[in-house]
């Protein structure tokens, strides 16, 4: 057997394969675009396919031998050279070969080649001495490795009826807060990114917090990101869900806390892993390097990616250095990620200055770029005054759903911080929430009108 090394597809492999593409007209159609003629090692073959690709080009059909040769003959520049690349292609022609196998590994050679041509810019990338240029090496290698790969082929209506049909086929991961997950028909779905929008200190940590132990106790498999807190505090954020003991007063009760867990941990069938990440210059690359990594080193899968928070991640450079386009970038390579991992993405942004003490968050309150919000299937935010902080209550708003219905409020939530307790009561719309807000307003109005014509009277009966 032919040792799999760089040149396993070589001279014979690409004589057949060029065979493969004008014999098998139909073959030939689907690869000759994937197909770069520069992919060929030997000088004729490259000038055969650019030949090939050129008259595809023109007549939108595969030329046969004698059209090539004839095109090879009146181009081919002096009569030696033309002869030779005649000659190479009637050996081809004259070739006896497997086409089917031939068939069957043409991409992996498209990649093979690809990688090949690509390793050398990587080289002079090694060359340079320079730390940071080697996020670069990630992109180029994975950009190579995507020939013949597409994300917008067409989906036949027809195919896979019954799929379509399931009931759960986004395979939605409850949030573990009830009304919201009625709300989005079960939870956020696989391929779907989720965004937390609030204040600093109203509970981001908290609700990604429960949204990542929710899923893990129903069974998936979970990784929480976060770069502003320490692996100890969000391990007792974890504990205090399943042991209804606060952070603070663990220790006092180790062994009660440790019988807990551990019995959390025999029921889930699922892993939740925790991973601290420095706030300065992480990209949304090194995050998919940790991830492929998790999913290739023999623990399980990752179904849920909670990231705290989104603002701390650094945009990834081009290949020429430049950064591309700040948050809307980072936040669509989130999305992109959701669909290449087959994951569910949890993620938070902060709210501006106005969104402080404000009962309810709305969009725009959003830090930043309002690409965050194009970007993401669903946004949640957490909204609360003064008076709600002071008796641990929260407005949680849905304010944009894919999925199914938005612009819901739910106002005076049960949410205890320390506790990691958020019940969902009341349910409003964001229309009845302002409806109702301009008739306290003209309540308290009307209260102000009445008590100043209360005293009118009393001086006039004076």
């Amino acid at each position: 057997m032919e040792e799999r090394n760089f040149g396993y597809l070589g001279f014979s492999f690409q004589q057949s394969l060029i065979k493969a593409i004008i014999e098998d007209k139909k073959y030939g159609e689907t690869i000759i675009d994937v197909l770069d003629s520069k992919f060929f090692d030997n000088n004729s073959f490259r000038f055969i396919m650019e030949n090939t690709k050129e008259l595809y080009k023109n007549y939108n059909k595969i030329p046969d031998y004698n059209t090539l040769a004839q095109k090879i003959m009146a181009e081919g520049g002096n009569k030696d050279s033309s002869k030779i690349h005649v000659d190479t292609l009637e050996a081809i022609k004259n070739n006896e070969t497997q086409i089917e196998y031939v068939k069957d590994t043409a991409l992996n050679f498209c990649k093979q080649q690809n990688l090949k041509r690509e390793l050398k810019s990587v080289q002079n990338i090694i060359e340079s001495g320079e730390f940071e240029a080697y996020n670069k090496i990630e992109q180029i290698i994975q950009k190579a490795l995507q020939v013949g790969i597409s994300n917008d082929e067409a989906t036949d209506v027809f195919h896979d009826i019954d799929g379509a049909l399931e009931k759960d086929f986004r395979h939605p991961l409850p949030t573990g807060i009830v009304g919201i997950d009625n709300l989005l028909k079960g939870g956020l779905g696989i391929g779907e990114l989720g965004v937390v929008l609030a204040p600093t200190g109203t509970g981001k940590t908290t609700l990604l917090t429960k949204f990542a132990n929710t899923a893990y106790n129903l069974g998936y498999n979970v990784v929480q990101i976060f770069f502003e807190d320490n692996p100890g505090n969000i391990k007792r954020k974890h504990y205090t869900i399943w042991t209804e003991i606060a952070p603070d007063s663990q220790p006092e009760f180790k062994e009660e806390v440790k019988a807990k867990v551990e019995e959390a941990q025999a029921k889930s069938k699922g892993s939740l892993k925790l991973l601290k990440l420095a706030s300065d210059n992480v990209t949304v690359s090194e995050i998919k390097n940790k991830i492929r990594k998790m999913n290739s080193d023999g623990t399980k899968k990752v179904d849920l990616l909670v990231i705290d928070y989104v603002d701390c991640i650094s945009t990834d450079k081009s290949a020429n250095g430049e950064e591309w386009k700040g948050e809307g970038s980072i936040m669509r390579s989130l999305e992109s990620m959701t669909g290449e991992f087959e994951m569910a993405i949890w993620t938070a942004t902060q709210g501006n200055r106005e969104s402080i003490s404000s009962e309810v968050v709305t969009g725009d309150q959003m830090g930043g770029s309002i690409k965050k919000a194009q970007i993401a299937h669903v946004i949640l935010s957490i909204g609360k005054t003064l008076e709600q902080k002071e008796h641990n209550l929260a407005t949680l708003t849905l304010l944009k759903s894919r999925i199914g219905k938005d612009g819901v409020v739910f106002q005076n939530c049960k949410f205890n911080n320390e506790f990691l307790v958020i019940d969902t009561e009341s349910q409003n719309t964001l229309l009845g929430h302002e409806q109702n807000e301009a008739q306290k307003r003209a309540n308290r109005v009307a209260d102000v009108y009445i008590k100043a014509q209360e005293k009118k009277t009393q001086k006039m009966n004076k």
